[in-house]
């Protein structure tokens, strides 16, 4: 079997419950994952096989896997409030991420959404981020470093982006900030014919400012705002029904497109 294929020291690992409580570590051999359920020794799953199930020495089973990007937003450490899956999912799409891109994103905070649009445009795209907070600089590099190793085709602006975006000809702009609409007229003159912007917001007082000002701007088009619910459902041998507790109300996402003017 591939050595790829087998846990590593230094790897990401998922721990399950039979809860669906879920936990990502770092396996480092001498050290050990403590829970209500009991031990796991790393050492006990360096060499074995990704995707298998360990017992605790109190006798309860984890299955431990390799995390998902979603598992590790979840999971990572934060210096302020992450951007969920279920909207960082919706911006790649709504923003049309492609490999290859020139993206410049403004709010990292914690890099949820940072590790995702690099893992979108790819090795031959190109992201710039704007972030102002030094401990969220410190602790975005650290959670990048964890999920992707080194990314030369990243690069952090210790800048406010409200002044104004250095980067020319840019595919796609991402914003997470409290005031994106002081970012549009850089937009305007930065974003390439077509190109899309996309702002996560937290409020609609924030989301009704910031469409109105794109519709009345002369260079967008395709405005739109919406809202991810996601609502998990319980399956068993005799039943299905929708679980307690959903996924609400995270943030609003606003996206438009540059237009490129009038043909005279």
């Amino acid at each position: 079997m591939s050595d790829l294929n087998l846990f590593a020291e230094g790897d990401l690992v998922l721990l399950v419950d039979r809860k669906d409580r879920r936990y990502v570590v770092t396996l480092v051999d001498g050290d050990s994952f403590h829970s209500h359920g009991g031990i796991v020794h790393h050492a006990s799953l360096i060499g074995q096989e990704k995707g298998i199930r360990v017992r605790t020495n109190k006798g309860q089973v984890y299955y431990a896997t390799v995390p998902t990007l979603a598992d590790y937003v979840t999971n990572l450490p934060r210096s302020s409030q992450v951007v969920y899956p279920k909207d960082i999912g919706a911006i790649l799409m709504l923003g049309d991420i492609f490999p290859g891109a020139t993206v410049v994103e403004a709010g990292m905070g914690s890099a949820a959404l940072t590790i995702a649009l690099l893992r979108a445009i790819g090795p031959d795209g190109h992201l710039s981020s704007y972030e102002i907070r030094d401990e969220a600089i410190i602790q975005g590099r650290e959670n990048i470093g964890t999920m992707l190793g080194s990314s030369e085709n990243f690069r952090i602006r210790n800048s406010d982006i409200y002044e104004g975006i250095v980067e020319n000809t840019v595919d796609r702009i991402i914003l997470d900030l409290p005031e994106p609409w002081r970012v549009i007229e850089s937009a305007a003159q930065k974003l390439v014919p077509g190109g899309i912007m996309v702002c996560f917001l937290p409020t609609i007082l924030q989301v009704h400012n910031l469409a109105f000002t794109l519709q009345t701007h002369a260079s967008f088009e395709m405005v739109e705002s919406i809202e991810i619910l996601l609502r998990p459902w319980h399956i068993a041998a005799n039943s299905a029904r929708p679980m307690h507790r959903m996924v609400g109300h995270t943030g609003f996402l606003v996206s438009a497109r540059r237009c490129a003017g009038f043909i005279e």
